[in-house]
């Protein structure tokens, strides 16, 4: 894996457009690194277009930023954060397929299957997610194993139907219907996207040594500002243009999605995405000083504006 760049958190002044960008860099060369072109190479073309097109990096992010807030070395994570941004890229490319949301753009560009066909995008993303763990498995140098094990199998979870796939399977049962409800949109929204974020923070926790308490902690953390990055989302969809998405959008309305601004509204969507970043950044306070860049994540969740 590629050496992590300095970057003093005790510094007076911390900047979380310099932290981003460095943090992104150093993941984007870690993952060309980690997946390289070979024989077929149809399939690890199409791997390759979609796991570097760019994006926020936000979960291999979070999973070096615990981490290192809790004293560990960076180094040890990368495999893990390389692994997450592999399986985000995965439930991408599945959730563009014209069977689940049908979508044509995603980060400004063509999806995987308008460039490669149906058939290859659904390959290329069950080869991203098998190759995610084989990753954490044989490249976590330094990581004690009974770590990268429990990690392992709390992305498993995070993945499957207990997470990610179950929460979409719910999400497609309840296009059209008018009458679904707060909880139902909770379940879909806490599987779907915020199991994925959680488990990027507490796995960067749990590599670094964290005890039971501190991963609680951060789970509680991860747990709301996946639920808020959601909110925004719904948001954006209605009042964003698709030149600043870089994908569809309305596409919500369009498939008549239960969304938070259509039980909401979206001036109440906007204090309840507001309400849990405060609670999250309240679940931070006994972390001290470093924790500043997971303080600031989570008002950049809230202030995106794509």
């Amino acid at each position: 894996m590629v050496p992590a760049p300095s970057f003093d958190l005790t510094a007076n002044e911390f900047d979380l457009s310099t932290y981003l960008t460095e943090r992104r860099q150093w993941v984007e060369a870690a993952l060309d690194q980690a997946l390289t072109l070979q024989y077929p190479e149809t399939l690890y073309e199409a791997m390759r277009y979609s796991l570097l097109a760019g994006g926020k990096r936000l979960r291999p992010i979070l999973c070096l930023a615990t981490c290192e807030l809790l004293g560990g070395d960076r180094a040890i994570a990368m495999a893990t954060a390389c692994a997450l941004e592999m399986i985000h890229t995965m439930s991408l490319i599945h959730d563009d397929l014209p069977a689940m949301d049908n979508d044509d753009y995603r980060r400004g560009r063509l999806t995987n299957h308008k460039v490669y066909g149906e058939d290859v995008a659904i390959l290329a993303g069950d080869a991203l997610l098998s190759y995610a763990f084989e990753v954490i498995a044989r490249h976590s140098q330094g990581a004690d194993p009974v770590r990268v094990l429990r990690v392992i199998a709390d992305l498993g979870r995070a993945v499957g139907g207990e997470g990610l796939v179950g929460g979409q399977i719910v999400d497609l049962a309840s296009e059209g219907d008018a009458n679904v409800s707060l909880e139902t949109l909770n379940f879909i929204h806490n599987h779907k996207t915020a199991a994925l974020l959680e488990v990027s923070v507490t796995a960067g926790a749990v590599l670094a040594g964290a005890t039971d308490a501190q991963i609680e902690a951060l789970r509680a953390y991860a747990q709301r500002i996946g639920l808020a990055f959601q909110i925004v989302d719904d948001i954006l969809d209605i009042t964003s243009t698709a030149e600043t998405m870089g994908k569809s959008i309305g596409k919500d309305l369009d498939a008549q999605k239960a969304t938070y601004p259509s039980l909401w509204g979206l001036e109440e969507s906007r204090v309840q995405a507001n309400r849990l970043i405060g609670d999250a950044k309240a679940a931070l306070a006994d972390f001290g000083a470093g924790r500043q860049p997971l303080l600031e994540i989570a008002d950049y969740i809230v202030a995106r504006t794509h």
